[in-house]
């Protein structure tokens, strides 16, 4: 019986994005939906985010307008559709710093975060270049970066150095260095508590988009294709895949991407009045399916 019942709750999307970045190198290949998701993980006496969406107003705002982003909703309706409200969370993984998964800490007031070190230290480190290399802080809000530090003042932010075991009883955390971004992590929930137990899910952040990298487009030579955005390296965001692999034994459906449209019809799911996905990966026993 699983220890933790799993959600994937979309929040906004994005109807038309280039699938050029969401897999490197088919320039021609046209568009898909993007959605925009987080996870929710009820079990063990926690209520657990994998990031936190954004806040659509401010910078938040502009940055999801100049990105096409549509349909947004904030966590107290998305989270209502599972019975949890904000203040339920007690706490937060964050995978990377982009304001799309780091853009709403402040709406979460009763939970402790986890980022890597890594990830705040160069975070600042970028914002302290000169404009010529924006490139290097795209897709982040700096009030994100300052809500960490506010977090951290108030005892709720946890810096990891690193990959580190049961974090959360049977959940663990891997250390992606120069990937997506400086620090990306990506999130290990043995669900059944055992160290080499079978029944364990995968949340990669955005060190994929789609199912697609972990397959390739062609079923008769199938390959790793990274992602087509990144501050790091190709190479280790390839690796990075394979290790996430391994880990499920290669079952590709248990490496989680949040922003992969095909997560509706992979698990149970249900379209919610306002639009939205709620995709059901896992129930812990005593829990109802909110998608039935």
């Amino acid at each position: 019986m699983a220890d933790y019942s799993i959600w994937v709750l979309e929040y906004a999307a994005v109807e038309k994005f280039p699938f050029s970045v969401m897999m490197y190198g088919p320039q021609h290949q046209g568009t898909r939906k993007l959605p925009y998701a987080y996870a929710l993980l009820k079990g063990k006496g926690e209520t657990i985010l994998i990031d936190t969406g954004y806040d659509h107003v401010a910078y938040g705002e502009q940055l999801a307008t100049a990105y096409g982003v549509s349909n947004y909703h904030g966590p107290r309706e998305v989270l209502a559709e599972c019975g949890v409200k904000p203040e339920d969370v007690t706490s937060v993984f964050i995978t990377h710093a982009h304001f799309d998964h780091m853009g709403a800490m402040h709406l979460f007031p009763n939970a402790k975060f986890y980022v890597q070190k890594s990830e705040l230290d160069k975070w600042v480190w970028a914002l302290t270049l000169g404009p010529e290399y924006r490139f290097l802080t795209g897709g982040g809000d700096p009030a994100d970066i300052v809500r960490a530090v506010e977090a951290a003042k108030e005892g709720r932010m946890i810096c990891i150095d690193g990959d580190q075991q049961d974090v959360l009883p049977g959940i663990d955390v891997h250390l992606a260095a120069d990937t997506h971004t400086y620090g990306s992590m990506y999130v290990t929930i043995r669900n059944d508590g055992a160290r080499d137990g079978e029944d364990k899910w995968i949340f990669a952040g955005d060190l994929i988009y789609t199912y697609d990298n972990l397959t390739g487009l062609d079923a008769d030579a199938p390959q790793i294709v990274p992602i087509g955005l990144a501050v790091g390296s190709q190479h280790n965001l390839i690796f990075s895949s394979v290790e996430m692999l391994k880990s499920v034994g290669g079952e590709v459906r248990r490496v989680i991407p949040v922003h992969e449209d095909r997560l509706r019809t992979t698990f149970p799911s249900r379209l919610t009045d306002k639009g939205l996905q709620v995709v059901e990966i896992a129930l812990a026993k005593g829990e109802k399916s909110w998608v039935g």
